[in-house]
């Protein structure tokens, strides 16, 4: 065990995102997700939702928003037209974001572009989330000295 990790960031988990570089991209998966879109990097987190897995890996890895602009670097999937499902869990990615990256804007991306951006990503996290729409990608950005 490693002080001060979150326990959500397994040893597995923690070396993948260790790996990413600036501008690599991962994606936080709901329960849902087709299995297709899935990358060579995979790391299953079955006992844990989307936002809560965004929520810890956000507290060690940065988001390009410097780069990419401030809707630029976090994704969620649009909603299929004329699906009028309530989406909550957008709410709580937001809520998130704002805590770690106040700068950052949540974009959206057709769904079918969603899953094919899935299949280039550097890594993806199954969760066990049941919410609707409860998948995000995320584009790590720089880690700055002080």
């Amino acid at each position: 065990m490693l002080k001060g990790i979150n326990k959500r960031l397994t040893p597995n988990l923690l070396k993948y995102l260790a790996e990413m570089g600036h501008g690599d991209e991962l994606v936080i998966s709901d329960g849902n997700f087709p299995g297709s879109c899935c990358v060579e990097n995979l790391v299953r987190v079955d006992g844990c939702g989307s936002a809560e897995m965004f929520d810890a890996i956000l507290e060690v890895i940065p988001v390009d928003v410097k780069y990419s602009g401030k809707d630029g670097a976090v994704f969620l999937m649009e909603k299929v037209p004329g699906d009028e499902t309530p989406v909550p869990i957008w709410d709580d990615f937001n809520a998130i974001l704002k805590k770690h990256e106040p700068e950052a804007e949540l974009g959206h991306i057709e769904r079918f572009a969603f899953y094919e951006r899935a299949k280039k990503a550097y890594l993806t996290v199954y969760t066990g989330e049941e919410a609707p729409y409860g998948n995000i990608i995320i584009k790590k950005g720089v880690v700055l000295s002080k």
